[in-house]
């Protein structure tokens, strides 16, 4: 039977005849009333045995991520770092029942995060470790709802200009470079200008991967190897510097020589930036000097291309169809006064 009450449509039911279980439940409508009645009755019809629901999943958030880091996040190439950054916010959010984070109680946490000053990027990637969280659980098997979060859009960022380094401003960070103690960072350094390598990778690299003048890139950021050919006399200072180091790797850590020479130039930079201008000067000078953007993207291991277009408006041609594709000069339109 299905009555409307003043708490909503409410179905009360048994299925096996009169002594048969009891189903009782309020729905909003009376069409979700209906359809209660006719799934309970349609399950006992196919098993022949009481349908019994489900208990509701009461867990906190905080209790998800075991579970997580075992089924998905070991298996990061971040794992450990995304489980720390998971706990975190997790703890700012007062550590929700885990199904019973709505999209309003985010919006609030993250507009209260936007007004402690809170970057927008890093509101974006906390909406990203939550959404990986519930999708991948989900495909798990380990909770049965859905996302509460899957309508929750990003926050629209402004794009920057990539900020890169000119010819002038190379000869001065390697001048500055070449008084440093450190006898790696110079060629790392070299690396990352001449492959658009980001610094970590060139400094991971060992004496087997540099071979057939090329070097070969491992542990990259999207986990794909990569192999870049580089000039003969790179090659060369490579495997002459290969015969001074000990052990497998090439180089040790030389992060901190960089920074310091370049402290020592003129050369600004926005913040956050430092070694990662060497990649973006590669890619920016790849493109004025008439590279291709599909070879590009090989080259920096992107896996979408509209990362890689961010360098394109830098090509010599860049949008020059539109000196002779517009409807004046590419339609033959006549009659219009084009000289002063």
């Amino acid at each position: 039977m299905i009555t409307n009450t003043k708490d909503g449509w409410k179905a009360d039911f048994r299925v096996g005849g009169a002594n048969g279980k009891r189903y009782r439940k309020t729905c909003t409508t009376k069409a979700e009333a209906e359809r209660y009645q006719k799934y309970v009755e349609g399950q006992f019809t196919t098993t022949g045995k009481a349908w019994t629901e489900k208990p509701k999943d009461t867990r906190r958030m905080s209790e998800l991520l075991e579970p997580w880091f075992l089924l998905h996040g070991q298996h990061l190439k971040d794992g450990e770092r995304r489980l720390s950054k998971l706990r975190l916010i997790i703890d700012k959010l007062s550590n929700p029942i885990a199904s019973q984070l709505t999209p309003i109680a985010f919006s609030r946490y993250r507009a209260t995060r936007t007004k402690e000053g809170i970057k927008p990027k890093t509101l974006n990637n906390e909406l990203g470790y939550l959404t990986s969280l519930y999708n991948s659980l989900r495909k798990a098997g380990e909770i049965d709802y859905p996302n509460p979060l899957s309508e929750i859009d990003n926050i629209k960022v402004p794009e920057n200009e990539l900020s890169y380094l000119t010819n002038e401003q190379i000869i001065e960070l390697m001048d500055s470079i070449g008084e440093c103690d450190n006898p790696h960072v110079e060629l790392i350094t070299l690396i990352c200008l001449c492959t658009g390598a980001r610094w970590g990778e060139a400094e991971g690299l060992t004496e087997q991967r540099v071979h057939h003048g090329r070097v070969t890139f491992t542990d990259t950021k999207n986990g794909k190897n990569r192999t870049i050919p580089i000039p003969q006399w790179l090659f060369d200072r490579l495997k002459d510097h290969a015969k001074t180091t000990t052990g497998n790797n090439l180089f040790t850590s030389s992060i901190g020589a960089f920074r310091r020479a370049l402290r020592r130039t003129n050369i600004e930079l926005p913040a956050g930036q430092a070694a990662h201008v060497l990649r973006h000067s590669f890619a920016s000078h790849f493109m004025m000097n008439g590279g291709n953007i599909l070879t590009l993207q090989r080259a920096l291991g992107h896996s979408d291309i509209r990362m890689t277009m961010r360098y394109s408006h830098l090509a010599p041609d860049h949008l020059q169809d539109a000196v002779t594709l517009n409807p004046i000069e590419g339609s033959g339109i006549t009659g219009i006064k084009k000289a002063a």
